[in-house]
């Protein structure tokens, strides 16, 4: 068996603006798979799994989406300079700092500077 990569989904009303975001702000690369619908080249990723315990699971989180950067400060400065919505302020939890971006279409990722080791 060969797992060649990772398919992701974001589910928006906002489609087209989220997609326009993703390659305007995030500088994603894409394809158009036909008619308009982009897919869109990520980043190295990595795959954590979490024990079904917490205030996580306790919310009804099952999977989470987080982008990961060197400069979480850096980082948070230039997409609000973009027009990017930034929940609060970065918060320190010991494993890494998180923040949370709202992006078009009701889509929530968190941002995230890892201080754990990386699998990438």
């Amino acid at each position: 068996m060969a797992i060649t990569g990772t398919h992701m989904l974001l589910y928006s009303s906002e489609a087209e603006q989220l997609r326009a975001t993703l390659g305007d702000v995030f500088g994603f690369k894409s394809v158009d798979a036909g008619g308009g619908w982009l897919i869109f080249a990520l980043p190295p990723a990595e795959l954590g799994v979490h024990p079904a315990e917490g205030p996580t699971w306790e919310s009804g989180t099952r999977h989470q989406i987080a982008f990961m950067c060197d400069d979480i400060g850096g980082t948070v400065a230039q997409l609000r300079a973009k027009g990017i919505q930034i929940d609060g302020e970065p918060q320190d939890e010991g494993w890494g700092i998180h923040v949370t971006m709202a992006l078009p279409g009701g889509v929530q990722v968190m941002l995230y500077e890892p201080r754990h080791k990386t699998a990438i």
